[in-house]
């Protein structure tokens, strides 16, 4: 559940209007931080609360909140002459958008070398081929002001002492050299840190939420946090990896696991190194193609993407291994160490409440057809293929083109292809002649060739279909009522012969290319799972339902639905709704305190259960199981999956099995009883 615009107090103080981290622990098992770190550092100098001076992620979000259509937002009025105070990526973001924001002359101020600018480099290039210039080993010490606004700042000029712990040489004022310099406005950028926190949650030395490096745990159990608010500021990747990382924690916590063990801290070695082996030549990669830097200062696009010929470049940069010898080329050249050869598929356990069975169907192959020719004939295709061929993705591009690469003059599109057919499937598949009038509409549309469609009748039943249907043969696709019995090759043709059952004699058509309506089936695999979920199928091989009006998506086995296609043909508006359907069985399902089952169960007088295993052979719905009790096989029936239908009752030969209010004693009371009444 997704709850907006409810903000949350992250210093524990309690408050009427918004929740606290104490009010999410009373409300919750488990609770994660990632509230980032978005309150801005200060430089604490003369002057930095005068108008005309910004945050640089501040200014950054009412810029880019301005460009999307937020109302009632105003962009900072930065003026000509800015000047920007740091050295890492919001710094030059700032620096760009102010140039962008009517900034003429923008200047990034660094205490720092360039060398040790944390920004990255080709950010630094982009800037510099703008028009920022830069100040380096510089450091602001006051900022001055007119009226309440800033108009300059002192700056005072570093050289590099000695290294600090972190090995970096630490900058040093010179002192006596300082310079003043004029500005409309100034954009500090010299990062972030977290907003106060509930002092109950221990922070670390660095003033971040201090948590297990590996289950990202605080001090506070069932408190988890992650990104920023725990590391500080780093690349959206080291983000999502905690989150990540938190959610399996999570997990482990909610279900009393330990929450380390098989776990260990995801570092790459800083001293890992890259190469290529010296039978291969390293390529350099190309670099993707931008926008001129006067043309660019603008909110557009800058990058234009690879050319054609860049991008196959590029692709031709890859091992190409094609199928995998076990050379370790890949594990060679992998500098993170990702690839292993050694891994085995692993048989995992989930313990679900319920099940939906989607597997969808396939497309039948016409290939038992010999009369229309498929796979024989090269252009006969199916209605998939030309799918496939029409979209822009596709192996032509979109163009709807024969096998020498002309686009045909007619087309033969033939209806009911294995489907409504005795000898193969002999229900209707639905989806055909909707998907044969829109592939009839396709071609119409790419090559103007002319379009027959031959059809036993057309089956528009949906929203909109029928109007569909209409605009076709408004277009000129021609509809020939009989169902195309042959294909035959003739010179570079094909020939198609059918019966005209309006005009009552047959008819020989000859075309460029036929396409065949093939209907659906079952799934490849249907058959096993349903022996393995114990889920009946219709007698088509479909998944059957409970009951077709009143229970549809309700399989025979409590717990287990029926999603879409793998029930019975189906459209996509009709598989989005039966999908639905079934999604909310499953939840009415899962939200139950307990599960109601049929009292008519079978039982077992273990005393005379013999281990036959017929029981467990016959029945449909893998109730019985053969279990080992004092020292002897025995049936146990699981209730849960009981239907009481008797087939136990009725093929267990110890008469061990009987149905829960149905034995022999019990039958006879009832039926004294009545005829007592009857009597009486």
């Amino acid at each position: 559940k997704l709850h907006l615009n409810t903000p949350v107090r992250l210093n524990g103080k309690k408050s009427k209007t918004k929740l606290s981290i104490a009010d999410l622990r009373d409300k919750y098992d488990a609770v994660f931080l990632g509230v980032g770190a978005h309150r801005n550092l200060q430089m604490r100098i003369p002057g930095e609360d005068l108008k005309g001076v910004y945050y640089g992620a501040d200014f950054l979000r009412k810029v880019n909140l301005k460009h999307l259509g937020v109302k009632g937002l105003r962009i900072p009025k930065v003026g000509k002459r800015v000047a920007v105070i740091g050295g890492g990526n919001v710094a030059i973001d700032s620096a760009m958008t102010a140039m962008r924001a009517g900034g003429e002359e923008v200047f990034i101020v660094y205490r720092r070398s360039r060398a040790e600018m944390p920004a990255y480099d080709w950010e630094i290039e982009e800037a510099a081929e703008e028009g920022v210039q830069f100040l380096f080993l510089t450091n602001p010490i006051e900022v001055k002001g007119k009226d309440g606004k800033a108009t300059s700042i002192t700056l005072q000029r570093m050289r590099l002492g000695d290294p600090d712990e972190s090995g970096r040489r630490r900058p040093e004022p010179i002192k006596g050299d300082t310079f003043s310099l004029p500005i409309d406005s100034m954009i500090i950028a010299i990062g972030q840190k977290l907003a106060d926190i509930d002092p109950e949650i221990e922070k670390n030395d660095w003033g971040w939420i201090a948590a297990n490096e590996i289950s990202l745990q605080t001090n506070l159990p069932g408190v988890f946090v992650g990104g920023d608010a725990q590391t500080g500021p780093r690349s959206i990747v080291e983000v999502v990896g905690a989150g990540h990382e938190a959610a399996e924690s999570i997990k482990r916590y909610l279900l009393g696991e330990d929450l380390l063990e098989g776990r260990k801290l995801n570092q790459t070695d800083p001293e890992q190194k890259f190469y290529d082996p010296k039978d291969w030549s390293k390529v350099t990669r190309h670099e993707i193609p931008q926008r001129d830097p006067e043309s660019r200062i603008d909110f557009e696009e800058i990058y234009l993407g690879y050319t054609e010929e860049q991008a196959v470049a590029e692709a031709k940069r890859c091992l190409a291994c094609g199928v995998c010898s076990e050379c370790m080329a890949c594990v060679d050249v992998c500098g993170a160490g990702s690839i292993n050869h050694n891994a085995v598929d692993e048989l995992e356990q989930i313990d679900v409440g319920s099940i939906i069975v989607a597997t969808g169907y396939d497309v039948w192959n016409p290939s038992p057809m010999l009369e229309f020719g498929y796979g024989v004939h090269p252009e006969v295709y199916t209605g998939m293929e030309i799918e496939r061929l029409s979209n822009a993705s596709g192996p032509t591009e979109g163009e709807i083109v024969m096998r020498n690469g002309e686009q045909p003059k007619r087309v033969a599109i033939l209806h009911c292809i294995g489907s409504r057919d005795e000898h193969h499937q002999p229900y209707c598949s639905r989806i055909c002649c909707m998907y044969s009038l829109k592939l009839a509409h396709l071609v119409r549309e790419k090559t103007d060739a002319e379009v027959f469609e031959f059809y036993m009748d057309i089956r528009s039943f949906g929203k909109g279909y029928e109007e569909f249907y209409e605009r076709v043969q408004h277009e000129g696709i021609v509809f020939v009522r009989g169902r195309g019995a042959q294909v035959l090759p003739k010179g570079d043709k094909l020939v198609v012969r059918a019966e005209d059952t309006d005009l009552g004699k047959p008819v020989n058509l000859p075309v460029d290319m036929v396409i065949l309506a093939t209907g659906m089936v079952p799934s490849k695999g249907a058959e096993k799972l349903s022996h393995t979920l114990h889920v009946t199928r219709d007698v088509n091989g479909f998944f059957l339902e409970a009951h077709p009006k009143l229970r549809p998506v309700d399989s025979n086995t409590d717990g287990i639905f029926l999603a879409g296609a793998c029930q019975a043909p189906r459209d996509i508006p009709d598989t989005v709704t039966h999908a639905s359907a079934a999604a909310s069985q499953a939840l009415g399902l899962l939200s139950k305190e307990y599960v109601e089952v049929v009292p008519t169960i079978a039982e077992v007088n273990e005393l005379d259960c013999v281990g036959c295993n017929l029981c467990v052979e016959v029945c449909p719905y893998g109730a019985p199981s053969l279990v080992m009790k004092r020292g002897r096989l025995v049936s146990e029936i699981n209730e849960a999956l009981c239907k009481g239908c008797g087939l136990c009752v009725a093929g267990c030969r110890g008469k061990a099995i009987t149905l829960r209010g149905f034995n022999d004693t019990q039958l006879l009371t009832q039926l004294e009883t009545l005829l007592q009444f009857s009597m009486s």
